[in-house]
Order: structure tokens, then sequence, then C-alpha cells
């Protein structure tokens, strides 16, 4: 591979990186780091790659400068001819005109050069393209674009006309004895200094009396931003003859634009200056979309870090709730007082454990819809359990999220949606405990299966005996006064005794853990599936940190790829 052809490539994995930059978030540096990389993006596309491929087009000098600098004017007096419109309505030009030889029309008119701005040769308003106009006035090798205002009212035409500038081999760069210190000129000027632009200056509307005085500071400040090669031009204030500049002013510009079409060696050297001189910003210019790239997935993790502790602790929150006695309480423990029988079933319990049994047998065979209330009233409690805890986590994750970078702009105005628990939720609680109390009853089935464990639990009922397993998933002290301990806490243990006389103690403990284990993962099921809603929010920056790296190994690439050029 040749050293162009593999600089090419690299350029285009570094222009493909930077388009690809996730920055969805609304960090602080998000919108500098956004125009970093909409402007890396432009100049590749517009300038490097084009002239990279062909070294040898003509090249292209943009003309640009502030409003009301003369810029339309000084274009058609150095080509002798109206080529643009100048006028005192400002923005004056609306549309980006470029000049050209009649034999460099075809290197103009595909999409060579800022292939994304159409072409059109008729007059008038052509805003969002360019206007092509041939001349004889220009020798081939050359061609000029009169550029809207860099600091036009319109936002759109300042973008093109930096566009523009970023496309360009050379700048001519106007600007006006009553503006040269603004600020807007010497934020282009840098500009060009940064990325080595060739560049040359026209001072235009200098009163002739302060030629010399103007002249020299404007010349002192350019040393000093570290501009002292450009090519300072000083165009004095004087009256218009037929609408363009006396010849004598603008002779010197156009003798020196001439002088550069006609010599190849030093078009090839401006070229050189400027291609070089944009390449080697690169590095930095990526760099720095890759320290926006890296503050876009430290906002991400952030954000990503509040959801998880939030849905964390829903997750204990459930657990504890389940495994603290607090769901053996009102309207399942009146279920569960029916189910096994309390006054004198619990007055006899400590007396004749071997009638409880039979007590016990005859509840759950003979009296079914108790086993069914409880079931029913143990899986409202897990549902209301649920939806609590994800609406608290929920709403701790929007509390959070709105106090973190890039976060508020995330739920702006989704707050009321996110801010509790999705609608899909309680239904799928529902059918989730529902599942779970399938399993149960299916494992107390399963561990039935021999002929002796069988029959006796037959005798009592697969419901019945999956309902005690429930009701032990949930029996704690933690959660419990005296006196539902009494009742719940310790007709659970007579219920488990009965099942270890079917199952064997290590069975009816294994059922217990079982079921409070597949519990626990339908739980984390479903609030994963509600944290899933912050998650999504995150998608478009999740691959941030490997987008940082591709961007930095990119320029690397790129840097080594000039070393061999």
């Amino acid at each position: 591979m040749t050293g162009p052809v593999l600089l090419t490539d690299a350029l285009q994995e570094v222009r493909d990186a930077v388009a690809a930059a996730p920055l969805e978030l609304a960090t602080p540096g998000r919108e500098t780091t956004a125009r970093t990389a909409r402007a890396v993006v432009d100049q590749v596309d517009d300038y490097l790659l084009p002239r990279l491929r062909d070294l040898d087009a003509p090249l292209l000098a943009v003309v640009g400068g502030s409003t009301g600098a003369g810029k339309s004017t000084l274009v058609n007096s150095v080509l002798g001819a109206r080529v643009t419109v100048p006028g005192v309505l400002r923005p004056t030009t609306r549309a980006p005109v470029l000049v050209c030889s009649p034999s460099d029309v075809a290197a103009f008119s595909g999409d060579r050069v800022l292939p994304e701005l159409p072409r059109t040769t008729g007059e008038g308003d052509v805003s969002g393209g360019i206007r092509l106009v041939p001349s004889d006035a220009l020798p081939a090798g050359l061609a000029l674009i009169d550029a809207p205002d860099v600091d036009s009212v319109v936002e759109a035409n300042r973008d093109l006309a930096g566009q523009l500038l970023s496309a360009a081999d050379l700048w001519v760069f106007v600007t006006t004895a009553a503006r040269y210190a603004d600020a807007v000129p010497w934020d282009l000027l840098r500009t060009a200094q940064e990325r080595g632009t060739a560049l040359a200056v026209v001072l235009d509307r200098t009163p002739p009396e302060a030629v010399t005085e103007v002249a020299a500071d404007l010349a002192g400040m350019l040393q000093r931003g570290g501009l002292g090669t450009a090519r300072l031009f000083v165009v004095e204030e004087r009256p218009l003859r037929d609408g363009f500049l006396p010849e004598d002013q603008v002779a010197p510009l156009r003798d020196w634009l001439r002088g550069l079409a006609a010599d190849q060696e030093q078009r090839a050297a401006v070229v050189r200056q400027t291609l070089a001189g944009a390449l080697e910003s690169l590095d930095g210019r990526v760099a720095a979309v890759a320290a926006g790239v890296d503050e876009q997935a430290g906002a991400a993790a952030a954000l990503a870090d509040a959801a998880d502790a939030a849905y964390d602790g829903a997750r204990d929150a459930v657990g504890e709730g389940v495994g603290n006695g607090s769901l053996l309480r009102g309207e399942v423990l009146a279920r569960w007082q029916d189910f096994v029988g309390t006054g004198e079933w619990m007055r006899s319990l400590q007396n004749r454990v071997g009638r409880l049994r039979d007590r016990l047998g005859a509840a759950l065979t003979g009296r079914p819809s108790t086993a069914d209330s409880l079931s029913g009233a143990l899986e409202s409690g897990v549902e209301t359990l649920l939806r609590a805890e994800a609406d608290r986590a929920a709403e701790r994750t929007v509390t959070a999220w709105r106090s973190l970078p890039g976060g508020g702009a995330l739920v702006a105005g989704h707050e009321e949606a996110l801010g509790s628990a999705s609608p899909d939720l309680a239904p799928a609680a529902a059918e989730e405990v529902r599942d779970w109390q399938g399993y149960v009853l299916e494992l107390v089935r399963e561990q039935g299966a021999g002929k002796r464990s069988q029959a006796r639990l037959l005798s009592w009922g697969i419901n019945g005996a999956g309902a005690v397993v429930m009701v032990a998933v949930f029996a704690s002290t933690a959660g419990l006064s005296g006196a539902e301990l009494a009742i719940a806490g310790g007709t659970t243990a007579v219920g488990q005794r009965v099942l270890e006389a079917v199952f064997g103690d290590a069975a009816v403990r294994e059922l217990a853990a079982r079921a409070r284990e597949d519990l626990d993962a339908r739980a984390d099921r479903l609030l994963r599936g509600e944290q899933d809603r912050f998650d999504e929010l995150l998608a478009p920056v999740s691959d941030a940190p490997d987008a940082a790296e591709r961007l930095r190994a990119a320029v690397a690439a790129l840097a080594a790829a000039r070393r061999t050029a």
C-alpha cells in the first residue's frame, strides 16, 4: 500500500470515528465538543480527502470576512467583472459564489469539493448551494469563492462561512480599518494559525492618511499572533469607479493571485502548507472530541450508578419484605387463620400433635377454598410490595438524575411517566406471582413423587401443602408482634412439622429455600425490566468508552501514516 493511499484510509477512519462519537448527553462540554466534531468531519469531507486524492487540482482561495467588509466588491474588482452582487442590505452574499477558469469548471462541478452543497450556474439566490461562475478573468489553476459573512446575523450563513474557510487552500481574509481588531476577525485568524492555513489579509477601507499607521499596527498584531508570514494587502478608502475599486488599489492582490496560479511550484507550496497544517491540527481537535466523549462516558456511568443504586435498594427492600414476616399481616394473616383454624386448634397445639396432623389434613382436604384464599392473599401482598418498591426506585432514580450532568435533559418532560412504576408492572407482577405459586406446587408434587409420600400428600392436598410452603417462605419473627407470632409463626412451625413427617426435614428446608430463590429471581426480573426504562435512555452513549479509545487509536494511526507518506 502506497503512502498516499494509506494516508487517505487512515484519514477516513478518523473521520468516521469522529462522526460516530456519542454526544447525546447534555453535559457541560457537549456543545463545544459537538461543534469541534462537526468542524473536523466537514474539513475532512470538504477539503482534506478531496485534496489528498488530487494534489494537482486547482488552488481554491476563499474570500471571507466580517459583515460590510467589502468582500463582494473586492472579488468583482480583482476579476474586473460583476460575478457577485454587492449591496447595502445585510447579509449581501446569501450563497457562496465560486469563480474559476472555464477550463477548471469540471474540477468544481462534481462533489470533489464541498460535496454536500449542490451547484448551480443560475443567477439570484441559490441559498443552500454554490453558484458556479466560469470566468476568463481567472487563469487556470485558481478558483475564488465569495463566502457569506463570518459574523452574519443568519446562523446558517455563519456556519457556511466557517465550512467554506475550512475547505480552502488559501484564506483571503477581508477586514476594515475600523474593525480589524474586533474579536470575530481574530477568532478566525487564530483558527487559521492553529490549522496552519495559508493566509492573506486584506485591510479594506483604510483612510489614506492612516494607511501607514493602521497597516503597521495590524502587521504587528499578526506577528504577535503567530501569523507573521501572512501576506498583507492594504486598500485605501476611495470612490468606486463603475462599482469597482481603483485599479491601483486592487492590482497588488490580483497580481499575487495570478502569480500563484501561474507558478506551479508556488501553488503547490501553498497547498502543502495548508494540507500539512490541517492534518497536524487533527491531533488536538480529535483529542478534544475524545475528551468530550470521556465526559459523556463519565456522566453516563454516574447516571447508570444512580439507577443501579435505586433498583438495588428496591431488590433489597423486596427481599427484606419477603423475609421479615411483614407480608403475614392483615388479609394474609386472616386467611392463614381460616386455613389452619386458630381457636381450639391452637389451644390443643401443645398436647395433641397427632390430632393436629389429622385436623390439618382435614383442613387441607375438606376446605380447599381456604388454601386458594390464602394463595390469593399472598399473591396480592407480594404484588403490592413489588409495585411499592418499583415506585420508590423510579422516584429515587428521577430525583438523582435531575441533579447529575446530562440527567435532567433525559427525564425532562417525562418525569410523571418515569417517576413511578410502568403501567406494565402490575399485570406482569401478578403473572409472575401466580407462576411462582404454580412453581411451588410443582415442587411439592415432585417432592411427593414417592409412593409413601404421595399417599400422605394426596390425603392432605397439593394446594394445602403448597400453601404451607409459601407461608414458610414469609414467616419470620422479625416483623411480627407477639400475638401475630403465636398465630402465624407458631402455626407455620406446626405446618412444617406435618410436612416434615411426609417429606423429611432436609427436604422441607430445600423446598422453602428453592421457593424463596425462585421468588427472588422473579422479583429481580421484574425490577430489571423497570430499570431498563432508564438504561435505554443511556443506550446512545453506552459505547462511549470504546468510542473514545477508537478516536485516540484512529488519530495515532493517522500520525503514523503521515510519517510514512
